[in-house]
């Protein structure tokens, strides 16, 4: 590094933008002036150039402690493309690789050494920690070192014993999307950090539009969300490893180019599939949460949980991988009760380990019951996040699906009391079931079940024959989360009395809000514009780009950066972001002057390919 480089130059010529966002300038000068830091920045703020800053700046060879070979590996890639010293070290490495590498390192070529927490106390690592300079070691996804976090990782424990045992202690950074104030304080004492400068820049992410679905037939709900977004990357998350291969092969069946990831699979179809998905070859993934952690794919324009996850930190951190170029992406959830007791069998079963922590259990069904809350939500979406995680928000956000509908608030007395009834009738017969055998029995299933325990004679059988089975379950989940019944068990729960008492003797009445039925539009082009009365369906279309753009030049430009990957041997966002290509549609640079002023265009980036891009765009203007 020169010595007339800054933070500043850094940033212009290594990274091609021409400002700091909100709260990157402050940690770069906090490090930089060797103060501990924990940041909580939201998935797309740019965590990374944080510490990559720092890092170019300080004598000595930082190191970046990352959990996934996937991570490591994209991090790298865009690091050498913009012309920094970079590698990892990992078990993905050949010994050839392994060896090339130390001798980058021994060389001096490499200022950012990314490796993972499980290497930490190999030999290898600790000989090098007492032979080379480090003036800065970064955990990256910091609330993995927290068992009260969405993602403990046991290995993240060995992280503090690594830095107290160096000659020199470096300065520590801990980086996340997204801590609870009570996980915050966890990895500021399990990392031992020392005074730190404490940043947390929101977590709002204005771009993503959130929506939850309770479909009645979620395949059906899965593939027209996959219809309205045709030519889009995005990936589906699903809570087991039999729904995701289930769901990939339904996909494929229906024509759509799915690839599958799981811990099930051998790693030569994990790597593969990955591969596939991060360099376009396939547009969608289906994962368990597996999946995603290490992946800094700009161009994920949608994420679908075809399951509910077990909290709301998991939910925003997956969710998070769409939109991460700043672009308008779609986060959907497809909700049903089912979801909820597939998740309290997860968490009360531990197949690693004999016993169950009965006090992290209980945090975590807690969890659990918030994120079914927002899942049951009539009220903002984006607002039940952010209170999630301690913001404040608008009442109204304007760019959510509860936001885009609007409810009426619907007197279900009378549907209330005949389930309620159900339910006391049943507990009169000493029987207590699950919610589908209590819709049949409400409906008047005569399913060979209900025929052998003689349930037809009951005086709730049939008495809500007219009504959709879907939206007795919407009811009974309601009446659940109210307290008026109750779901017991997590391996096979069954539905009992709540306090139920004042409406079984008619003196309680039940309102709920309901979307009212309306016809589909367009949604907002822009959030927080429509803060007061709405009336567009909870089931909107794709939202537009806000800008105008000529399309038939960005296919181009896409083509071309996809070419250019392909002889580079990179995913195609590595060259350059959509959010990039977008700016060149906007921009129209004809000069390499002119295409300095792209964003994410550095010197490295402008001299490999700012010609054939300016030629392109010459040709179509």
């Amino acid at each position: 590094m020169t010595k007339n480089m800054n933070k500043h130059s850094i940033l212009r010529d290594k990274f091609g933008y021409s400002y700091f966002r909100p709260g990157q300038e402050e940690t770069i000068d906090s490090i930089l002036a060797g103060t501990d830091v924990l940041a909580v920045m939201p998935t797309g703020a740019g965590k990374s150039l944080c510490y990559q800053i720092p890092a170019l700046l300080l004598d000595g060879i930082t190191i970046v402690i990352s959990p996934l070979i996937s991570l490591m590996k994209d991090q790298v890639s865009a690091l050498r493309e913009a012309g920094c010293g970079a590698a990892f070290l990992n078990s993905s490495l050949s010994s050839g690789e392994y060896a090339c590498a130390m001798r980058d390192i021994a060389g001096g070529n490499v200022q950012l050494l990314y490796i993972a927490p499980e290497r930490l106390q190999k030999t290898d690592m600790l000989n090098f920690a007492d032979n080379y300079n480090i003036p800065l070691v970064v955990v990256d996804e910091a609330h993995c070192v927290s068992q009260w976090g969405h993602d403990f990782r046991t290995s993240y424990l060995q992280i503090a014993d690594f830095i107290n045992g160096m000659d020199t202690r470096p300065v520590v950074a801990a980086f996340t999307a997204t801590a609870t104030v009570k996980v915050r304080d966890d990895i500021k004492k399990m990392l031992a950090l020392r005074g730190p400068f404490v940043i947390n820049t929101g977590y709002d992410r204005p771009n993503l539009y959130f929506e939850v679905q309770k479909p009645k037939d979620k395949k059906a709900a899965l593939l027209e969300c996959l219809e309205k977004r045709k030519n889009s990357s995005g990936i589906i998350y699903c809570a087991t490893r039999k729904t995701v291969d289930e769901t990939c092969r339904m996909l494929i069946s229906c024509g759509i180019d799915a690839a599958r990831y799981h811990a099930g699979l051998d790693d030569s179809e994990r790597r593969k599939n990955q591969d596939d998905f991060i360099y376009d070859r396939r547009p969608v993934m289906v994962a368990t949460n597996a999946f995603g952690m290490g992946i800094n794919k700009s161009n994920v324009s949608f994420v679908i949980h075809y399951n509910m996850p077990k909290n709301i930190e998991s939910y925003y951190q997956e969710a998070g991988r769409a939109g991460r170029d700043g672009a308008p992406a779609d986060c959907i959830l497809l909700y049903s009760g089912q979801d909820v007791r597939i998740n309290q069998y997860l968490i009360t079963h531990n197949d690693e380990e004999e016993t169950v922590n009965e006090k992290l259990a209980a945090h975590n069904l807690e969890l659990l019951k918030q994120m079914t809350f927002y899942a049951m939500a009539d009220s903002c979406l984006r607002r039940r996040l952010l209170a999630y995680f301690g913001e404040s928000a608008p009442a109204v956000c304007g760019h959510c699906s509860i936001c885009l509908t609007e409810f009426n608030e619907t007197d279900i007395t009378i549907e209330a009391k005949k389930i309620v009834s159900c339910v006391y009738r049943l507990k009169q017969r000493s029987r207590s079931f699950g919610k589908t055998m209590i819709t049949d029995i409400l409906r008047g299933s005569k399913n060979e079940k209900i025929l052998r325990f003689g349930l037809d004679t009951l005086s709730t059988w049939g008495i809500m024959s007219e009504t959709d089975a879907h939206r007795i379950r919407i009811i009974m989940d309601y009446l659940i989360d109210e307290g008026l019944l109750m779901q017991e068990g997590s391996e096979y729960p069954v539905i009992t009395l709540g306090e139920a008492g004042a409406l079984l003797r008619d003196e309680q009445r039940v309102f709920m809000k309901l979307p009212q039925e309306q016809r589909k539009q367009s949604r907002a082009k822009e959030p927080f514009l429509n803060a007061g009365r709405v009336s567009i369906p909870s089931a909107p279309e794709i939202q537009d780009a806000p800008e105008d753009l000529d399309e038939a030049l960005l296919d181009k430009l896409k083509k071309l950066r996809k070419e250019l990957a392909a002889s580079e041997s990179v995913p195609a966002y590595i060259v350059f972001s959509d959010a990039s290509l977008r700016d060149m549609c906007k921009k129209m640079p004809v000069t390499l002057d002119q295409f300095t002023d792209i964003s994410g265009v550095g010197r490295i980036k402008l001299e490999k390919y700012g010609k054939p891009f300016i030629a392109l765009i010459r040709e179509n203007i």
